[in-house]
């Protein structure tokens, strides 16, 4: 065992961040005792757009859809819907939100109009970004919200003594340029703290408002690198450590916690040990894990999770395990280990939308019922906002997670060139048929005297090998020489077939 890993044995760490920066890419595991928990990616040139402000202008106006597209630049136009145009803030109580009337889209935007936007959601698939007008800006305590008045405090700060309290130090910020929401990190911030993070606020919205002259579409405001996003975003968590194993990004942090988080500015380290960063934990075999659609359970059990574009389903199953008492009590076990592995994919994957939970038919209600208890003290540590509506007529358990950011997966993998995302392929037996049918299509079409097939290699395989008198039969049907050619590059279910 290294000194490195001893130390860390010692110190008992319970969460961390290990960052892992190449010039290409920056990556971020969040560590929980040991066990992975969230892995964030960036590369360099395909950097996530959540957070950016933007000068657009309005391309196409869609009065049946009731949103508009606006081009900030990108390749896809992105997604207005007029919802968004209304000020909403889905952080703060709804008695401090006002209320707001939703106006038809042809009231609110016209084609060609210059808008501003901020994204709220990355471009998923072959969708665009998603955008709103009520702009925010986020800082360590605080959030800026141009144009309000308002000054909202975080849900999750439930002392009503403390709300007030941070209310009453917030508002002398407040004036025209507009207000503030109080973020949960702020719940022992004191008045020095909030002052410099509302000065902070309003010179970068200085900026944004100066560069919002320029002609065009343009970017005015670029949200920071991931690894002082993630930083920034976890003030207020119990992190006892952050591992960084590049000397510029791990200046870079220690520049920023000082002048904006100096409570962990001694948390932050630079690994320099000679195991990579990421072996730690074990995180790069935890993440290849992570693209399986199997995921097994210490009992036996296990999950099969698959993401379709529609939603997310997870099934579990018994497996090996067969339990010690009787069938009910061994389905109960397993649905009760799989709420605790279910919430730990969700985070790990980072899936979104809806998810359908198949859990194994449960008789008693009361079992149900601590299974969706179990589910929900799972998912309560999750920073990202979930919704569980409980069990359905089905016996299914429907939830939504909020999605911003790809998957996991979509990030790491694209799209299979062999069975074009479908998952599954055709037979050895089925293509050969194919082709068997094409020739004789292309014989009763063309006037040839023989024929010359491409095929993949398995299928060359069986045609030449076990099958091979199929091919002569064929020949035999329409009285002409039927050839084969191995084409090594060609995937199973592809063949051509040439007249000669």
């Amino acid at each position: 065992m290294s000194q490195f890993i001893k130390n860390k044995v010692q110190k008992k760490i319970g969460s961390e961040l290990l960052i892992n920066v190449t010039p290409t890419e920056a990556r971020v595991a969040l560590v929980e005792h040991g066990v992975l928990q969230e892995v964030h990616i960036e590369r360099r040139m395909k950097r996530g757009i959540v957070g950016n402000i933007y000068k657009g202008k309005v391309s196409r106006v869609l009065p049946g859809m009731q949103a508009a597209f606006v081009d900030i630049g990108l390749d896809k136009a992105a997604f207005l819907h007029a919802s968004d145009i209304v000020p909403h803030t889905e952080c703060v109580a709804d008695v401090e939100k006002g209320n707001f009337v939703v106006r038809d889209i042809a009231e609110l935007v016209r084609q060609g109009q210059d808008i501003m936007v901020q994204v709220v959601k990355d471009p998923l698939g072959t969708k665009g970004a998603r955008l709103t007008t009520d702009i925010t800006l986020p800082s360590r305590y605080l959030v800026f919200m141009p144009g309000s008045s308002h000054v909202g405090v975080s849900q999750r700060i439930e002392s009503e003594e403390i709300r007030a309290r941070l209310k009453g130090l917030t508002e002398p910020f407040v004036d025209e340029d507009g207000g503030f929401i109080i973020r949960t990190a702020a719940e022992s911030a004191g008045e020095q703290e909030l002052v410099q993070d509302a000065a902070f606020l309003r010179r970068v919205w200085a900026k944004v408002s100066e560069r919002r002259k320029r002609p065009g579409v343009a970017l005015l405001y670029q949200d920071l690198a991931l690894p002082v996003r993630i930083v920034r975003d976890f003030v207020g968590t119990e992190l006892d450590q952050i591992q960084v194993d590049s000397g510029q990004t791990y200046e870079e942090l220690v520049q920023f916690s000082q002048e904006f988080m100096p409570e962990i500015a001694e948390k932050i380290e630079h690994y320099s040990g000679p195991v990579p960063i990421f072996d730690l934990y074990d995180v790069e075999n935890e993440v290849q894990r992570a693209l399986g659609r199997k995921v097994e359970l210490k009992s036996g059990g296990y999950l099969i999770i698959d993401q379709t574009e529609a939603m997310t389903t997870v099934d579990i199953n018994t497996g090996a395990f067969v339990g010690h008492r009787n069938l009910e009590e061994t389905i109960f076990n397993t649905n009760l280990e799989a709420t605790q592995a279910i919430a730990r994919q969700l985070r790990l994957r980072n899936l979104g939308g809806i998810i359908i939970i198949d859990f194994i038919d449960m008789i008693d209600e009361e079992h149900k019922r601590r299974v969706l208890t179990s589910l929900e003290a799972a998912l309560s540590t999750d920073r990202v906002k979930t919704n569980i509506s409980g069990f359905s007529g089905l016996g299914l358990v429907e939830m939504t997670r909020k999605r911003t950011r790809e998957s996991l997966e979509h990030v790491l993998c694209g799209e299979c060139p062999s069975c074009l995302g479908t998952g599954s392929l055709k037979t050895v037996e089925t293509v050969s048929y194919e082709i068997f049918r094409e020739v004789i299509r292309l014989n009763r079409a063309y006037d040839a005297d023989e024929f010359l097939v491409y095929c993949s290699p398995a299928v060359h395989h069986s045609l030449t090998g076990e099958e091979s008198h199929l091919v002569a039969e064929l020949g035999v049907y329409i009285g002409k020489r039927v050839r084969l050619q191995n084409e090594p590059m060609y995937a199973q279910n592809r063949f051509d077939v040439v007249i000669m």
